[in-house]
């Protein structure tokens, strides 16, 4: 089974509007939709904003599923100068930038007692993902990179800069490395993707509804198409 984790509610509808039938569950007072996809079991959740919100929804899909593999959808700010509002994002790795535990001798991002700072997506998916996300959708760039998530909106200035440079991070949001590392405790595989909203400052280059029309429906065009190879 496998959960997939979802930003926007009209992307959830689209998605469970895909199940011939479809149980749904509340948990923490998040709705999981369980149900078939492509012929593919899969629960669907809209986890609320935040790291907190994101791990425990994490958590939850493997408890209560015990799902085998994580996908999470949504939207980031690009640090990267080559990545445009309307690309997408696939995780390489994801990283928390508002993780500081220097004084007791750790890498910024890095959280204690934990042997690494940088949560890796799994490969397959990411390879996956990366061939489904260009051949569902040539309308826009795909690029793989690293996310890097705190509970913090980032808009711009020094510390967008900061990002940059001390995480080398693609994209900035606010969930992505929390469920990063909530499947890396669990030993499950998981995607995190991003389509780019801004430039993580006070650029807008298109009205947000047009925006998140389209990253909506390259959102689900990309899961209709992995769930046909997965």
């Amino acid at each position: 089974m496998l959960g997939i984790i979802g930003a926007m509610e009209n992307e959830i509808e689209q998605l469970c509007g895909m199940m011939p039938e479809v149980t749904v569950k509340t948990v923490a007072g998040m709705k999981f939709h369980e149900g078939k996809i492509k012929g593919k079991d899969v629960v669907v959740v809209r986890s609320g904003v935040g790291k907190v919100n994101a791990a425990v929804c994490s958590q939850i899909l493997v408890d209560h599923y015990h799902v085998e593999g994580i996908l999470n959808t949504g939207i980031a700010g690009s640090l990267n100068e080559e990545i445009n509002i309307g690309d997408i994002v696939l995780s390489v790795d994801a990283v928390q930038h508002d993780v500081d535990a220097l004084s007791f001798g750790y890498e910024l991002g890095q959280i204690p007692q934990m042997d690494t700072k940088a949560f890796k997506a799994d490969e397959r998916l990411l390879q996956i993902g990366l061939e489904c996300c260009q051949q569902a959708n040539p309308d826009i760039r795909t690029f793989s990179g690293r996310i890097v998530s705190g509970d913090q909106f980032i808009g711009g200035g020094e510390k967008k800069k900061w990002l940059r440079e001390t995480f080398q991070g693609d994209c900035t949001e606010m969930e992505g490395a929390a469920i990063a590392q909530a499947a890396y405790l669990n030993q499950v595989p998981f995607l995190i993707v991003r389509a780019i909203s801004d430039k993580a400052d006070d650029s807008v280059a298109v009205d947000y509804k047009t925006f998140e029309a389209a990253a909506i429906r390259h959102a689900v065009r990309l899961v209709e198409a992995m769930l046909e190879k997965l």
